[in-house]
């Protein structure tokens, strides 16, 4: 990792390494904090979501919901990798192609191992409900992809659409998910506002675009007004406005500010980018030292593990521990607010069995086209393909809720077919 560390380019924005693995880690500790499990006194266990049992922990999600700092920096590691990739000649086809590998093949290894978990419990006699409840928990992170391949593929096209129009496609998108929020609210319906899955999501990219190309400058007199912008538009649309205080979503509110996405939502990534653009500079002079650029370093090398493994940790943890007393007080109790130490320290030794287990499949590239390759149409084609079959099954993993008793057999078929074309595809482009 030292060595790594030290063989940095020096053009390479660390700020945005920083931001990444603070935003994951943020994700990881806050879904382990809003997870409440006990034993049932016939033996089982229940399990809860602490947003819903304790209502003052609800102004707490405004720290950790990050989501929109992943995409932040995503928008710009994706402008950086696709500009140089076209200034060497490349293709889009191969760039998605290139761009995508690290994604899907840690979620391939995921899937395959709580899918082939879930059989052999259910061989072995677990409670078939036990079982679903455990791999739509731990499933829970591949939400998240659904939305950010599907903005990475999109990036060729909306990276065009900024060098032209610059902010004035993030705005142009803010105000489509304001009508969307709009439908929603007069007809009463979530499905009114579905396309704020993509929309909201893809304007906080275009605002890592604009972050890269320096339309948005990373210095306090841009990004702290910015910040204060956003946070009363934040506290103006929750407080005083139609959205609740949860940047989270909890079950049985009309309204959630992240299924789908809300302009609430986005008034907290304004804030966010605002504060990362301000501080920028300070984290930048940080960040020449060796010693935490070394732990940036280690962290976003298994990012994807951390993420993805994060709640397979706390089931296993869970399972672990749910006749103890760790987790044998009532929720937002002071007793309760003490234990949840030994819950993080648990969760944080499971994750990193996890993490040494699983990290060398992130961190081993597999074939792929070079920087500046073209893939042609042949491997086009299977890339279409595969992405489709990918984002297929991912979305099915999502909208498996956890009353199911497990993942449908199609939603499995669809992913892993995508995923050997994608690979196919790869491995044609890197001949």
């Amino acid at each position: 990792m030292r060595r790594l560390a030290e063989g940095t380019p020096p053009e390479r924005e660390r700020h945005v390494d920083l931001l990444r693995a603070i935003a994951i880690t943020a994700v990881v500790v806050g879904h382990w904090l809003a997870v409440h499990v006990q034993a049932t006194p016939a033996g089982g266990v229940q399990a809860g979501n602490v947003l819903e049992i304790v209502p003052w922990t609800r102004p707490l999600t405004w720290l950790f919901q990050v989501m929109p700092v992943f995409f932040l920096v995503g928008g710009y590691a994706n402008a950086v990798s696709l500009t140089t990739h076209r200034d060497r000649g490349g293709d889009a086809a191969a760039w998605v192609l290139r761009r995508t590998d690290r994604l899907v093949r840690p979620t391939t290894v995921v899937l395959a191992v709580l899918a082939g978990s879930a059989l052999a419990a259910r061989a072995l006699g677990a409670d078939p409900a036990l079982v679903g409840t455990a791999v739509w928990a731990a499933g829970i992170p591949l939400w998240f992809l659904v939305a950010y391949l599907a903005v990475v593929v999109l990036t060729p096209l909306t990276h065009a659409l900024h060098r032209r129009y610059g902010l004035a496609v993030p705005i142009a998108l803010t105000v489509l998910v304001g009508v969307g929020d709009a439908a929603r609210l007069a007809l009463k319906t979530p499905v009114a506002a579905d396309g704020n899955f993509l929309l909201a999501w893809l304007a906080v990219h275009q605002l890592g675009f604009a972050w890269q190309d320096g339309r948005l400058p990373a210095r306090p007199a841009v990004g702290l007004p910015m910040a204060a912008a956003g946070l009363t538009a934040l506290v103006a649309l929750t407080v005083a406005g139609p959205y609740p205080i949860s940047m989270v979503g909890i079950a049985g509110q009309e309204i959630q500010n992240t299924s789908p996405p809300t302009l609430a939502l986005l008034a907290l990534a304004v804030t966010q980018t605002g504060l990362a653009l301000a501080f920028r500079a300070p984290a930048a002079r940080w960040l020449r030292r060796p010693r935490p650029w070394t732990v940036i370093v280690a962290v976003n090398l298994v990012i994807m593990t951390l993420f993805l493994w994060h709640m397979t940790a706390a089931v296993l943890g869970a399972l672990a521990l749910h006749r103890t007393a760790v987790l044998a007080e009532p929720p937002g109790s002071p007793a309760w607010v003490l234990m949840r130490l030994p819950w993080l320290v648990m969760l944080t030794l499971i994750l990193g069995v996890l993490v040494l287990v699983f990290g060398p499949v992130e961190r081993r590239a597999g074939p792929r086209p070079a920087a500046g390759a073209v893939a042609g149409a042949i491997a086009g084609v299977l890339t279409v393909l595969g992405l489709g079959g990918v984002l297929a099954g991912l979305l099915g993993v999502a909208l498996t809720g956890p009353g199911a008793y497990g993942w449908p057999a199609t939603t499995l078929i669809a992913y892993f077919a995508g995923a050997g074309v994608l690979r196919l595809a790869r491995w044609r482009s890197a001949s």
